[in-house]
């Protein structure tokens, strides 16, 4: 037994040694692979390395190995960039919390992330880090690292804190330093910051970045010398970009020293942040040309400014336009000192430049707002301005100079001072004329007669005196008007005024209207007599010379008059043609008349009085029993112009010729023919009574009876009832009894709807309606004679309807009746209105070929007046717009430029300026539109419009200050024209867009 236990003990103690002998071997083996392992990681073998580690840690038991062996795992993991790098390193520190390498592989991976320049991964590591666990070297490598890391990692209080602690080291000491000095450059503690940069700028490492950053600091410490002489020692041996900043150091110190002349070669040659200049870069220069005096550099630096909205921009504009004034770019100047006024930075400058803007304004015109617009808001502003007097001065004046009445009248209500008044009585006075000037004839001497009541300057109070008569002339006042003239004639001042050398000529007219022919004889005649150059008038003088001398039975004088108008030929010469001949029958010279008659009609084939010389020249022909000839005419007349008011009267002729023959049968004929053709004329009324003595000459009243009933015009039974009624009615018409008169014609249409005197009765009544301003009750009336048969009324009620039609923009009802008055019309004057309305109305309708048709006829007539003349220049430069023939347009507006005043002249001041702009004749356009500004400012589409075209000519001048500030300005002030703000926005984001590629400032809107 004890054998076998001996034995037992003997194999157990064996296998116990066995073994023991293999996990020696095996941790033999795992030790030498892991020594292989550690031999690969220090020869940066990581990849390899890393396998072996794995290799090692699966098949040792022993704890301390497996730790080491998970530490180099991961730490293999981060120089090999895997991405479960940070994983393995914490599950190393939470796996073996009681490893010795915990705090280790915290530092060394951090410094490993370091040395790599991964500054945000080593913060991330040094802060796990355990600075009682460290040495002295390595705690002082820990605080720069981290320091370093924080300051790059821009966690400045972080950086400050730990490279703080090595700022004394002798290995980190120098780094930490700078990098403290320049932590406190960066947050503008420049003392200390030249505290710390004093302390290492005798290191060469440090030398080239210290010179630029001592240089700025001691700019900013306000050491300017110092800062231009290190920033000069620098200059040779810096790059393109450091010359750049050492540039704008040694520029603005000079500037600050007031050395502009040694500034500017300096500050030009600052290059900016990335290639861009901001506003106060742009400023600077500009201010060191300014104070050189060399102010056109100096606009070319202010103008750059865009959206400035601080002081120095404030400053920039104020200096901007002082250099404008003394270049005499008044119309830059008002603009550049308008923007300098609304900041209120320096209230200094504000209220220096709120002057001089509203000075200019009063010199030059102010597109935005009128001249006194603006002086009365600087008098509100500043109202113990030492510049209150002239200022007010300069207001009275600029309620005159401004043109702008309508505004003016507006600013002037309530104000009793004598200069305002004296400005009431101008600018009521001119306001009246631009209201006369628009045919608004009623509200016009409603204006001067507010400029009489002031009566403070003698010249207006006889100026006004004049217009209100002329206002009341064209109302058909003629009492009033004979009353007014006649006043103007006895003011003493009369005789100083411009309307004195015409008064003749306007009172000749007045008493031809009241029929006091032989005071109007004499009136023309002294007209004619001290009125030989304006020879348009005098032609008229003589024709009117004429009709006085002719309604008086003046004949031979008439004669003279009608041949001298035919002499001056500035009128056509038909009229006075036809009625010389009239008047040589008139003395009894029947032959000479026919003779003359005859050679009208060869003359005058396009005369509208063609119609009446062959009437007239038929009747001669009675006279002298040549009924033959007569006929000839009449039949003339008839087949050549039908629509003419004398073929019922040449049909009615021919009948009473045939009646005088005892030619019944012929003279029925023709009888019946106007009778059924011109129902209700006064021709058709002598027809039938004609007719009627035929019948009964030939005893067939029954007949008479028999047709008379197919005229529904004709009521038999009536006639002297119808008579009687019409004929009271006249009386009180012509007695100018208007109310009872307009009562008793309703009444007789009322009664008699078809009646003798139908025509008549509609016509006279629409007459009195028209002059009482009714004229919708005047419309239907005027209706009834333009549908009845040919007459003497018919041309009247043809140019008075379609007037209605016009002023209500019924074109379509319009045009016809134009049309007929065009082909109808005897006088020249209504063919004219004719073809004016015919052109406006097709314009209006967009047919603007047939428009320009009808302008250019208008046009071919010699005798118009200006303001016909300018609405078919304007018609025919509109429809070439709309029609997009740019050439013909300006061409057009030119012409209109010449004779057009108001609106239409504020029109073509307009396109003036557009196709200048086009031609790239950007000065001259906007000359233009600062004559616009000033002559027209109460037309403000045109304002707006023009001041976009002047921003786009600035910004073609390289003025960009101007463009833009000129675009934002119309935007803010004209939102009721959305069409020219929409353009005014495309053209500013254009501008913006293309000045943010070189300006910081400027926020391109895209």
């Amino acid at each position: 037994m004890i054998k076998k236990s001996i034995v037992a003990t003997l194999f157990i103690i064996a296998i116990c040694h066995l073994v023991s002998a293999q996990q020696s071997a095996i941790f033999t083996s795992n030790l030498v692979k892991y020594q292989k392992a550690l031999s690969l990681y220090n020869n940066q073998q990581f990849q390899a390395a890393q396998s072996l580690f794995y290799k090692v840690r699966q098949t040792t038991d022993e704890l301390v190995l497996q730790s080491d062996c998970a530490y180099y795992i991961a730490n293999c993991a981060v120089r090999l960039n895997q991405q479960n790098a940070d994983q393995l390193i914490t599950d190393f520190v939470d796996e073996y919390p009681t490893s010795t390498k915990r705090n280790t592989a915290f530092l060394d991976v951090a410094d490993y992330y370091f040395s790599k320049s991964k500054y945000a991964y080593a913060r991330k590591w040094y802060s796990r880090v355990d600075e009682t666990a460290l040495g002295y070297n390595e705690l002082q490598k820990f605080y720069f690292n981290n320091g370093y890391t924080a300051f790059l990692t821009k966690d400045f209080k972080e950086a400050k804190k730990y490279l703080s602690k090595v700022e004394n080291s002798p290995v980190y000491g120098s780094q930490a330093k700078y990098y403290i000095g320049f932590m406190a450059y960066q947050g503008n503690d420049y003392d200390r910051a030249n505290q710390y940069f004093d302390q290492v700028q005798d290191q060469d490492r440090y030398k080239e970045k210290l010179s630029y950053y001592q240089a700025d600091l001691n700019f900013k410490l306000g050491k300017f010398d110092k800062a231009i002489a290190l920033a000069k020692s620098k200059m040779d041996s810096s790059d393109e970009d450091e010359v750049s900043e050492l540039s704008k150091i040694i520029g603005e110190s000079y500037f600050n020293l007031g050395k502009y002349s040694e500034a500017v070669p300096y500050l030009k040659d600052y290059n900016g942040k990335n290639g861009k200049w901001n506003n106060t870069d742009y400023y600077q220069l500009g201010y060191a040309y300014y104070k050189q005096e060399d102010y056109e550099n100096a606009i070319s630096e202010f103008n750059k400014i865009i959206e400035g909205n601080n002081g120095i921009a404030q400053n920039a504009y104020y200096h901007l336009g002082e250099s404008y004034i003394h270049l005499n770019k008044k119309q830059e100047a008002l603009n550049a000192f308008k923007n300098a006024s609304e900041m209120s930075f320096d209230v200094k400058i504000q209220e220096d430049a709120w002057l001089n803007y509203a000075k200019i304004s009063y010199e030059i015109g102010n597109p935005y707002q009128s001249a006194p617009q603006v002086l009365s808001a600087y008098l509100d502003k500043y109202p113990e301005s030492a510049y209150k007097e002239e200022i007010e001065t300069l207001l009275i004046d600029s309620y005159i100079t401004s043109k702008n009445y309508k505004e003016a009248l507006v600013l002037l209500e309530g104000k009793k001072s004598f200069e305002n008044k004296l400005a009431y009585q101008k600018v009521t006075f001119y306001r009246g004329l631009e209201l006369f000037n628009e045919s608004q004839y009623l509200e016009a001497a409603a204006l001067f007669g507010s400029s009489l009541k002031l009566a403070v300057n003698p010249i207006y109070t006889s100026r006004a005196t004049f217009w209100k008569a002329e206002s009341d002339y064209n109302l058909s006042n003629y009492d009033e008007a004979f009353v007014g003239f006649k006043q103007f004639e006895n003011q003493t001042e009369s005789s100083d005024t411009p309307e004195y050398k015409s008064l003749n000529y306007h009172l000749a007219y007045t008493y031809f209207k009241l029929k006091k022919y032989n005071q109007a004889s004499k009136a023309f005649s002294a007209f004619v007599e001290s009125s030989v150059n304006d020879k348009v008038r005098l032609n008229d003088a003589y024709l009117r010379l004429g009709d006085a001398y002719f309604v008086s039975s003046d004949y031979g004088n008439a004669i003279k008059a009608y041949e001298k108008a035919i002499n001056l030929s500035e009128i056509e010469s038909d009229y006075p043609a036809f009625q010389k001949a009239l008047s040589v029958g008139y003395l009894g010279n029947s032959s000479k008349k026919i003779s003359e008659l005859e050679q009208f009609i060869v003359t005058y084939k396009k005369s509208k009085l063609r119609d009446d010389a062959l009437y007239e020249l038929g009747n001669s022909y009675v006279k002298e029993n040549e009924s033959d000839r007569a006929m000839i005419k009449y039949n003339q007349l008839v087949d050549e112009y039908r629509m003419s008011s004398f073929v019922p009267k040449a049909l009615l002729r021919k009948g009473l010729v045939y009646y005088n023959e005892n030619k019944n049968v012929e003279a029925l004929t023709q009888f019946k023919k106007v009778a059924k053709d011109y129902p209700g004329s006064p021709e058709a009324v002598q027809a039938v009574s004609t007719a009627r003595l035929i019948y009964i000459d030939m005893g067939e009243v029954n007949e008479y009876a028999v047709w008379v009933n197919t005229l529904d015009y004709v009521e038999v039974t009536n006639v002297e009832l119808d008579n009687a009624t019409y004929e009271s009615a006249e009386k009180q018409y012509l007695d100018n009894n208007v109310d009872k008169a307009i009562r008793e014609f309703n009444d007789y249409l009322n009664e008699f709807p078809k009646g003798l005197h139908a025509l008549k009765s509609h016509f006279y009544i629409a007459q009195l309606y028209d002059n009482k301003n009714l004229k919708e009750n005047a419309a239907p009336h005027y209706k009834y004679v333009v549908e009845a048969s040919q007459s003497e009324f018919t041309e009247e009620a043809l140019v008075k309807l379609s007037q209605y039609y016009l002023e209500n923009k019924s074109w379509d009802l319009a045009m016809p009746l134009l049309k007929r008055l065009e082909d109808e019309a005897s006088f020249q004057h209504n063919v004219v209105f004719a073809l004016s309305n015919l052109m406006k109305a097709n314009y209006q309708i967009k047919e603007y070929e047939v428009a320009v048709s009808y302008a250019e006829d208008v046009l071919k007539n010699s005798n118009i007046d200006n303001k016909i003349l300018s609405d078919a220049q304007i018609i025919i430069a509109r429809s070439a717009i709309n029609t997009g023939n740019e050439k013909k347009a300006q061409s057009a507006y030119a012409e209109v430029e010449k004779t057009a005043t108001g609106e239409m002249a504020a029109e073509a001041l307009y396109y003036r300026a557009y196709f200048q702009n086009k031609e790239e004749k950007h000065e001259a356009s906007n000359e233009s539109v600062q004559r616009l500004a000033k002559d027209f400012s109460g037309y403000k589409v045109y304002s707006a419009k023009g001041l976009v075209l002047m921003a786009k000519n600035f910004y073609a001048l390289n003025d960009a200050f101007q463009a833009t500030y000129i675009l934002e300005s119309v935007i803010q002030n004209f939102t009721e024209f959305e069409d020219v703000v929409a353009e005014a926005k495309e053209e500013l984001s254009k501008i913006k867009k293309n000045e943010s590629k070189t300006n910081t400032s400027v926020q391109s809107e895209d």
